[in-house]
């Protein structure tokens, strides 16, 4: 049996997060995650901590690309701030394409300017009759001459009109359907012909974009890889970052805890604060054991998982993601009724938390298509009751 509990190294590394989140992310969190406006702000502190050198390997100016420091990141940020969080992660997947199959024009044309936080990452992978089913995508790209001509529209591109670097995926030969799809690194911040960058209004204050191609061109040469591995890229790269989303809602389940914890012991009713309440105590009870649980399968998940193989232990990815994003919905949940009206009032922690922990349920694979991985993991015995 592995030990699954944090390296020193690991230790060090949430405590300078925890601490950069506390000090420099805690005062502007309200106002950054009440609005779906980018925040520059907040990506110039990350750059200037150094932590978009986690994404990035270290022959590009990275500290290198580690599963398990991924996660520890994202729990400390989203404990904080929702925003950040998804700055951090969206620069992992926009850059993982083309860390893991990308040419050296390509990483060193993109990875040291994403490593010091110059430009932002994006993947651009859903679409508006496809999410779980990949392989049904639309948008196409015909080659003409030394250009890709592209036409289609992609939904839920985090940080997508902010991206210097936005992996995108398309159609190269539709007739292959999954097999004929291809990946493309391209600039969506920058106002090109042909190319319509929209923000979309989504329950929760978040960066999410509509990216359209209309005869968009895009040079040859920002193909990915080879033609018609998309789907293998787009793949990998959702195995590599599926358990860090269940550290994302366990930093989202962790603050919903704190918060209902203090709540309930400054909460006065009946001539006593309503934390010596039994039924308070059990609510807290049952949220501290959930979250602690977890993580530790969170953690055990991102030790296993190999950045170049992942697909070994996505069974463990899926379990966590799995448990993590339904642990955190029922925390959140039972901390907006610890705190009863007060957790109703728009834009107060509680209400931002309510709105940001319901999307992690469904992408990068919805909870029933979790389920669906882990049976077949079960199936194949790469995974059981250890």
């Amino acid at each position: 049996m592995m030990s699954f509990q944090y390296t020193e190294e690991q230790k060090k590394l949430k405590l300078k997060v925890r601490k950069f989140a506390e000090e420099k992310l805690t005062p502007i969190a309200p106002g950054v995650d009440t609005t779906a406006e980018i925040s520059w702000d907040v990506i110039r502190l990350m750059a200037e901590e150094g932590l978009y050198r986690y994404v990035v390997p270290s022959q590009y100016g990275g500290v290198g690309i580690v599963p398990a420091n991924l996660s520890i990141i994202r729990e400390e940020l989203s404990r904080v701030c929702i925003q950040a969080d998804d700055s951090f992660i969206m620069s992992a997947m926009g850059s993982l394409p083309v860390i893991l199959f990308g040419n050296e024009e390509q990483k060193q044309k993109y990875l040291p300017r994403i490593a010091k936080g110059e430009i932002i990452g994006s993947y651009a992978l859903t679409e508006g009759s496809s999410g779980s089913d990949v392989a049904s995508i639309k948008t196409t790209a015909e080659l003409s001459g030394d250009f890709y001509i592209l036409n289609g529209t992609k939904y839920y591109a985090s940080n997508g009109g902010g991206a210097e670097l936005c992996s995108v995926f398309v159609k190269t030969d539709p007739s292959l359907g999954g097999k004929g799809i291809s990946a493309f690194v391209m600039d969506a911040k920058t106002p090109q012909p042909g190319l319509t960058v929209k923000m979309m209004n989504l329950v929760a204050a978040h960066p999410g974009y509509e990216i359209t191609f209309k005869n968009y061109r895009i040079p040859k040469e920002n193909m990915i890889g080879e033609p018609g591995k998309g789907m293998r890229i787009a793949m990998t790269t959702l195995d590599v970052c599926r358990c860090s989303v269940g550290a994302a809602t366990v930093g989202i389940a962790q603050a919903a805890y704190e918060e209902a914890l203090k709540y309930a012991k400054e909460r006065q009713a009946f001539g006593r604060s309503i934390a010596e309440f039994q039924a308070i105590q059990f609510k807290l009870a049952d949220m501290v054991t959930n979250i602690q649980a977890a993580r530790l399968l969170v953690s055990q998940s991102a030790a296993l998982t190999d950045i170049n193989h992942p697909g070994k232990t996505i069974g463990r990815a899926s379990m966590a993601k799995l448990f993590a994003t339904e642990m955190a919905s029922r925390v959140v949940d039972e901390a907006v009724q610890i705190l009863g009206g007060s957790g109703l009032i728009r834009g107060c922690k509680i209400d931002r938390l309510y709105r940001a922990v319901r999307a992690p349920r469904i992408y990068e694979g919805t909870s029933e298509i979790q389920r669906i991985t882990i049976a077949r993991s079960l199936m194949k015995g790469e995974i059981g009751i250890e």
